[in-house]
């Protein structure tokens, strides 16, 4: 069974108890025989009626109106009682996307919270592309993302952005158009201010502190402004016993951001001075 099949099988799951729920309590709560008035609104439509019935679905099928498999129904009462409203909710199509799989969900819920809880996503995994406020409306995709792929996504697309002006020899960035001299494909790692000493200064006595990087002297110059896509413009300006040749060293002032960032390859623009 795939992660779709069992969001699938949860959501019917939810609205068989919902419905159970609802229909346990106009039982228990309300006299079988007793005349109630209610009023029914369904595609634009109000159809009102006189019925003995408590239970929402008998009403609903009395008054003659068909209900789909996702569709849903909300009350103006918490039990059925003379003079309750009955509002029928139809479920729209959506698209989500999940591990690379896209696959098409009928649901009523309002909001996208609201479905992400219908199909128990656990937020802490995944977060998704659309704020979860945002009404349902027919159409509407939503991608599902860990953090790692979030992450991911976005070094790439900075590093597409960047790729993308290597033969006009400048790099676009917040600060403006920065022209370049060179680009090495270098190995990475982060650090901490404090990796280096307690006093947190740097080998040319400048504060460790987010856009300095270490290096070695006889690859990148001290002093050299380089730009590393999704880190930013910085200054070599530190040095250390493990960094030798084509690596460097970045510093965070974030532990976990230096865990999550780990060991890896990334391009290094040498900045014109």
């Amino acid at each position: 069974m795939n992660v779709f099949e069992s969001i699938r099988k949860k959501m019917r799951s939810n609205r068989m108890m919902i419905c159970a729920g609802l229909a346990a309590t106009a039982i228990l709560t309300a006299g079988a025989g007793s005349v109630k008035h209610i009023t029914i609104f369904a595609d634009g439509q109000e159809t009102q009626l006189t019925t003995t019935h408590s239970q929402p679905e008998k009403i609903i099928s009395e008054a003659g109106v068909k209900m789909g498999a996702y569709d849903e129904f909300r009350m103006s009462s918490l039990r059925v009682k003379d003079d309750t409203e009955i509002h029928i909710v139809r479920a729209l199509p959506v698209k989500v996307e999940m591990g690379g799989t896209v696959r098409d969900l009928k649901t009523a819920r309002p909001t996208v919270g609201r479905l992400l809880d219908e199909m128990g996503v656990d937020r802490a995994k995944y977060q998704p592309s659309v704020n979860e406020g945002v009404p349902i409306r027919a159409g509407l995709y939503i991608k599902l993302q860990t953090p790692e792929e979030i992450a991911a996504e976005a070094a790439q697309a900075e590093q597409e952005e960047a790729a993308a002006y290597v033969q006009e020899g400048y790099i676009e960035t917040s600060r403006g158009a920065m022209r370049y001299t060179d680009v090495m494909v270098m190995e990475a790692s982060a650090y901490l201010p404090t990796d280096g000493g307690g006093d947190c200064i740097t080998a040319t006595g400048l504060p460790a502190t987010h856009g300095v990087v270490a290096v070695d002297p006889d690859v990148i110059p001290l002093g050299t402004r380089v730009y590393i896509p999704g880190y930013g413009v910085a200054i070599a300006a530190d040095t250390g016993g493990m960094i030798e040749g084509a690596m460097i060293d970045l510093c965070m002032e974030d532990y976990d951001d230096c865990m999550d960032f780990g060991r890896r390859d990334i391009d290094v623009y040498i900045l014109e001075t």
